[in-house]
């Protein structure tokens, strides 16, 4: 990423010919503009992005409150603080399971606790906060590169919440809309500001995979996609060493790779995030994932029972065992190891206490492993426990269906 567009290049070659002291006022003026607050040159930044990428939330809050402590004039400082905030909350919620969002669950799945009102209100004050800050910067100059990224990432985040957290769909969706807009102008006024490509790449892949009535709708008003530029956007971000964003587009790039059954290159990207942020659980379990989604059965049996012989070893920051331990049995089942299957998917069960609609899954699950085996008195136990839990949910449906009729293995 250049801080400046190229526009200055000109200015200083200007001033150094010294045909104009008016242009090289200029040039000294654009370039005492604030440098940005970020990880490649502020120490508490960059322990803060560790600690994130980790799953150390509280450790990585802490850290870029310093950072904004010592600069409260920079919103790239305040966005920090606000990314650490939504994501704790998202993690607590149990909203960034990587499984829901390979399909489309992650709209109909209930969140595993309520929203913390206080944590509501934080994200609203230190969005406000950020927003006013790229805000009186543009008012200066509404060219201001690093404000319009600023901003854009601002909305980016109040998207973020608002869709995956609140459930407010239409609301995320301007935000969305408006943050895309905001890095699209900084890539026309600088192409070589790659952290840009990571949002408005993102939009253009979500876009791009809408059905074609929807498609046709969004493109009326104005909003256009495409799979691919959205994948390549993501891909240059992911790639570019002195991007703060870039693991944050690795991660993107790798769920997008998954969705479009590209496993391979999915399975190095997150191979190489494995070992960079080693404390991260989910990582290790996406690892996993992918090697069962692209038919690696054994190798994902073995990956599952890894992260959970790490998760017992306390070697992860943070660890739910419930999500590994699901895996592990859809792994199990695949390769026809049913009795392992229905201990994989019992131990999701009980580890889920959190997550209702886990539990519920994984016990239905164990209760088809159970037919399967043919110990009907306990696959229908496991069913009336599924119906027991939530009698309206489709697990329950199905769950109401292996009662009267025995499930058999496809």
């Amino acid at each position: 990423m250049r801080p400046y567009p190229r526009l200055l290049f000109c200015l200083r070659l200007i001033c150094v010919c010294g045909l104009t002291s008016l242009l090289c006022a200029a040039d000294t003026l654009a370039s005492s503009a604030p440098v940005p607050t970020r990880a490649e040159n502020d120490a508490a930044t960059r322990r803060g992005f560790d600690h994130f990428y980790n799953l150390e939330y509280d450790k990585a809050i802490r850290e870029f409150e310093t950072a904004q402590q010592a600069h409260p004039d920079d919103p790239f400082a305040v966005n920090h603080t606000l990314e650490g905030v939504i994501f704790r909350e998202l993690f607590r919620i149990g909203a960034l399971d990587t499984e829901a969002y390979a399909g489309d669950n992650f709209l109909t799945k209930k969140l595993a606790a309520p929203l913390d009102p206080k944590v509501q209100a934080r994200v609203r004050q230190l969005s406000d906060q950020a927003l006013a800050l790229s805000q009186a910067r543009l008012d200066k100059n509404p060219n201001d590169v690093d404000a319009l990224y600023a901003r854009g990432v601002t909305r980016g985040m109040r998207a973020t919440y608002s869709g995956i957290a609140e459930r407010a769909w239409f609301s995320g969706l301007r935000s969305a809309v408006a943050a895309r807009h905001d890095h699209e102008r900084v890539l026309e006024l600088d192409p070589n500001y790659v952290d840009a490509k990571v949002l408005v790449g993102t939009h253009l892949y979500i876009v791009g995979s809408l059905n074609w009535p929807t498609k046709v709708a969004a493109s009326i008003v104005g909003i256009s996609g495409s799979k691919e530029k959205g994948l390549d956007y993501l891909r240059q971000g992911s790639t570019e060493a002195h991007s703060e964003v870039a693991s944050d587009a690795q991660i993107v790039y790798a769920l997008f790779l998954r969705r479009e059954q590209k496993y391979d290159e999915a399975l190095r990207v997150v191979g190489r995030m494995q070992s960079e942020f080693p404390r991260n659980e989910l990582m290790a379990a996406e690892y996993a994932h992918l090697l069962n989604a692209a038919g690696h059965g054994q190798e994902a049996i073995a990956a599952y029972r890894k992260v959970l012989a790490n998760c017992r070893s306390n070697l992860y920051s943070s660890c739910r065992i419930g999500v590994p331990a699901y895996g592990l049995g859809e792994a199990l089942r695949g390769q026809r190891q049913y009795q392992e299957a229905a201990d994989a998917y019992e131990l999701a069960a009980t580890s889920s206490a959190s997550d209702p609609d886990l539990r519920q899954k994984a016990t239905l699950a164990a209760g088809q492993m159970y037919d399967v085996l043919q110990r009907r008195d306990t696959a229908l136990e496991k069913y009336r426990a599924v119906v027991a839990e939530n009698s309206t949910s489709g697990a329950a449906d199905l769950a109401r269906h292996y009662m009267k009729q025995a499930y058999t293995s496809p």
